[in-house]
């Protein structure tokens, strides 16, 4: 009897460490909900008004509509500067992989609008998989996405936190010469379908074992 239950409780802990291993490799990895500081400069975006929001495998942007406005026969450009501050915390080896925006874009004939991107890290443009930007010709009215590819290598916190700063340079142009006296050319940067308020750019992440 006694062998038997020697046999019985190496079997029990066999089991408890099998299914707490389980548990471990099943935590979710990523980032803690936490808010992190946003700069904002440009003639788009007023200073104080924008919040990033950080959470799991995203980082996400919130502020108001930014828009350019055009009536003939004017030409509008609005431009919005993110800096975001983000820390890595150690244990955690982190790759951006892609940066999310979308818009809408009203342009009677005869007009134009665009929307250029530069997407920054540490003071240095990153090099994208796919055109950031995108020209909207007359007749255009219609909303429109941007998923964009990041090329970047990881953010390695395995031992030691990391302060890094993202950059995200935006300027939206309305052209108004020659269309009706009674219309206007708009180009705007608006919600993101989430949950936690109106969103204007995120971030992806991955993350890769230490």
């Amino acid at each position: 009897m006694k062998i038997l239950s020697a046999f019985i409780s190496s079997l029990t802990l066999v089991s408890l460490n099998i299914v707490g291993l389980s548990q471990v490799q099943a935590q979710p990895v990523g980032f803690e909900f936490q808010k992190v500081p946003v700069t904002l400069l440009g003639t788009g975006c007023p200073q104080g008004t924008a919040e990033g929001i950080l959470n799991g495998d995203t980082l996400s942007i919130t502020f108001s509509e930014f828009e350019a406005l055009a009536s003939p026969p004017k030409v509008v450009s609005k431009s919005c500067n993110l800096r975001i501050g983000l820390n890595v915390p150690s244990g955690l080896n982190v790759q951006p992989i892609n940066v999310k925006y979308i818009g809408f874009a009203d342009v009677p004939q005869a007009g134009s609008a665009a929307v250029n991107v530069k997407i920054l890290f540490q003071g240095q443009i990153i090099p994208t998989i796919n055109n950031p930007n995108a020209t909207f010709g007359p007749g255009f009215s219609d909303v429109w996405t941007k998923d964009v590819g990041v090329v970047l290598g990881t953010i390695n916190a395995c031992k030691n936190p990391v302060s890094s700063i993202f950059g995200i340079n935006t300027n939206l142009t309305a052209r108004a010469r020659g269309i009706p006296a009674n219309q206007e050319t708009q180009i705007r940067i608006d919600t993101i379908d989430t949950t936690i308020g109106p969103v204007l750019f995120q971030i992806k992440f991955g993350f890769k074992p230490c």
